[in-house]
């Protein structure tokens, strides 16, 4: 059978092309009888539209690309709060008939990849996730003029809309509970020190300690599992009297339980670990972990917000979501 045509929808629905043409792209100047008629024509013919022959009048895609700064095996195996963002922002999208392309940037190469298909208009706009410092996308993007948002301020100096979460003031909350309690020799495992996640919780862990009269004692991870547990390890041994730990993020807070856990200490009662982004595990590590909840899936909402605002031309303010502390037996 051939595929129908939009003469076809004209023709049966008893208008021109040109018509047929103004329903199909969503048009507003056409009478509600006639936009009727013509839907009720491709309903019963069962016609879809050619994209790419709507895409040379509409000068849209009705595509945006989403790209993450990470290696795959990170985005699809490791870290809950990549696919919590990407579900997020796809179900976003999606609500009003927009497709994702999820395209990963971790490599010089790839980079250049992600550069060329966005600079040859396969997409309407671009969000941004997880970038480094040294991340060459965002300026690359900003010289193309395609709509760019990025989900977390950009650690570089680009004009670049953004939504991101109250790093500081949420480090500075997990880490006040931690002096509350009583616990004197508070460490820190930080986030990669390359991204503003990482510089601004580490400065939270910095500002409450400055004011209590208690000295920092620092380790650097990668917001991986794995490089929590060798933080953990680092820290005991450069100080082992230590008895609480505030961790940047909640998947390297679970390998600095391991780690704890294989020392011999007891969590809580020798050594309390709070963590940062109250993941789905953190409720079933053992103990269950105190963490700083922050609203990933609003925060991936938010960011489809404001690139619908750019493609509208209304406000691109910075949007700054609250965190919360959420106490649970291991603080």
């Amino acid at each position: 059978m051939r595929r129908p045509t939009l003469e076809a929808v004209a023709a049966r629905a008893g208008v021109s092309r040109a018509t047929a043409s103004r329903v199909v792209n969503g048009q507003t100047t056409v009478a509600p009888h006639i936009r009727d008629a013509v839907l009720r024509a491709i309903d019963e013919l069962g016609y879809v539209p050619n994209s790419a022959a709507r895409s040379l009048v509409t000068q849209r895609t009705d595509s945006v690309a989403l790209v993450v700064s990470e290696p795959g095996t990170r985005v699809f195996s490791e870290d809950p709060l990549f696919s919590t963002a990407i579900r997020s922002a796809s179900v976003e999208l999606e609500a009003i008939n927009k497709q994702v392309v999820l395209m990963l940037a971790s490599s010089p190469k790839s980079h250049a990849r992600v550069e060329r298909y966005i600079s040859g208009g396969h997409v309407d706009g671009v969000m941004l996730l997880s970038m480094h410092g040294a991340d060459p996308l965002p300026a690359a993007l900003s010289r193309l003029r395609v709509p760019v948002v990025s989900y977390g301020r950009p650690a570089v100096p680009v004009d670049i809309p953004f939504v991101d979460n109250d790093n500081v003031g949420g480090a500075e909350a997990g880490v006040r509970h931690l002096v509350e309690t009583g616990r004197r020799r508070i460490a820190t495992i930080a986030g990669p020190q390359d991204m503003i996640a990482g510089q601004d919780r580490l400065a939270g862990y910095r500002n409450v300690l400055r004011d209590s009269d208690r000295r920092s004692i620092v380790a650097v991870g990668d917001f991986t599992r794995e490089s929590g547990a060798i933080a953990m390890r680092q820290l005991l041994g450069d100080d082992p009297a230590l008895d609480a730990v505030f961790v940047a993020n909640d998947m390297m807070a679970v390998g600095a339980l391991q780690s704890l856990r294989q020392a011999g200490r007891r969590v809580p009662d020798d050594v309390a670990v709070v963590g940062f982004d109250d993941v789905e595990a953190a409720k079933y590590t053992e103990p269950p972990l105190t963490t700083l909840r922050h609203p990933i899936a609003e925060q991936a909402a938010a960011m489809v917000g404001l690139l619908l605002n750019l493609f509208e031309g209304g406000p691109t303010d910075p949007i700054i979501l609250p965190t919360e502390l959420v106490i649970r037996e291991s603080a």
